[in-house]
């Protein structure tokens, strides 16, 4: 039975589907929202950026709440995979940000690999040291962008992605930066 012989309604699922791209990436289309074009493709070329290095970096928190060693195991397996939660709610926002905008939102993990500028870790096991300073260093990578990136499409006039950057992007990583950077500070437990 050939997909031109099943009735218009049915069980069957119509498989092996194939399309047209029918919006390529790095394009925007027209919404009346009140931006111009430019201030819409400026936004999501740069909402894309940070798009992709949040992905790599939600990766980097789940590889390192998987890897964790040693005498803080516990409280750093839960507050990795914390973080992890809330990075990977800043995805799904920065990218439906991107299709508000009439853009297209960097999705696959192979462009997304293409697209950030976040080091790839080693494969083993690092120390546990080596691993929070690389979670350190993708949240400064991520904030220096979303600074810059907030200051210049407010000059733009696009406050929802200036409001985006700097509420939820930039509050998250700071705050998330302020909780890791504490565990690599070498302090006594028990006494002075």
């Amino acid at each position: 039975m050939t997909s031109k012989s099943l009735p218009l309604h049915g069980s069957q699922p119509r498989l092996h589907q194939k399309g047209e791209v029918i919006q390529e990436y790095g394009t925007v289309k027209q919404f009346p929202i009140g931006l111009s074009y430019e201030a819409r493709m400026y936004a999501c070329q740069r909402l894309n950026r940070v798009l992709a290095d949040t992905q790599i970096l939600y990766g980097l928190y789940k590889k390192h709440h998987w890897l964790m060693r040693g005498a803080t195991f516990y409280q750093l397996h839960l507050v990795l995979d914390k973080h992890a939660g809330e990075q990977l709610g800043l995805v799904d926002t920065l990218a439906e940000r991107v299709q508000t905008l009439g853009g297209v939102a960097v999705g696959d993990p192979r462009h997304v690999a293409e697209l950030t500028s976040i080091p790839r870790p080693p494969d083993g096991v690092e120390e546990v040291p080596a691993m929070l300073s690389r979670l350190l260093e993708a949240h400064e990578t991520i904030l220096v962008e979303a600074h810059d990136a907030a200051a210049r499409t407010a000059e733009l006039g696009d406050d929802g992605t200036n409001d985006l950057l700097v509420s939820q992007v930039i509050r998250t990583g700071e705050l998330q930066t302020w909780f890791l950077a504490e565990h690599l500070v070498d302090t006594p437990l028990v006494r002075a």
